[in-house]
């Protein structure tokens, strides 16, 4: 099942991404089960990471890399990681969380800005209408 998530960011914007259960369905219902969510998100290169969300999830088909664009869920910091690009410890041409994630989704707005200015502000995910 795909479920479309608005992400709202400050002051005036949103992007949109889509939770697909198939990928790691404890942890997409989870999720959803627990909307809307609103959290401090921070920037590690150029991947955006929340503060731990009220959920505990154990691995369920965790992936040492990931995609462009991918949106993971990182099981020891309780967080939810979007990929926008490479991440501090990743080799060239690759997007290496951490360690390893769960991703249960993708961000599939279009016109995507890395919104690396985002680091200690707030931010909702919300089930969109």
């Amino acid at each position: 099942m795909l479920s479309k998530i608005t992400i709202e960011i400050p002051p005036n914007k949103s992007l949109e991404m889509e939770l697909d259960s198939s990928l790691a369905p404890n942890t997409v219902k989870a999720i959803l089960d627990n909307l809307p969510i609103s959290v401090t998100v921070h920037v590690w290169g150029e991947e955006l990471y929340t503060d731990p969300i009220p959920i505990v999830v154990k691995k369920e088909n965790s992936k040492p890399l990931v995609s462009l664009l991918d949106v993971a869920y990182w099981p020891p910091g309780q967080a939810i990681c979007l990929f926008f690009g490479p991440t501090p410890i990743g080799n060239k041409g690759e997007i290496k969380p951490y360690s390893p994630v769960n991703v249960i989704g993708k961000i599939i707005s279009k016109d995507i800005e890395i919104p690396i200015n985002l680091d200690g502000k707030k931010i909702t995910f919300r089930l969109s209408c």
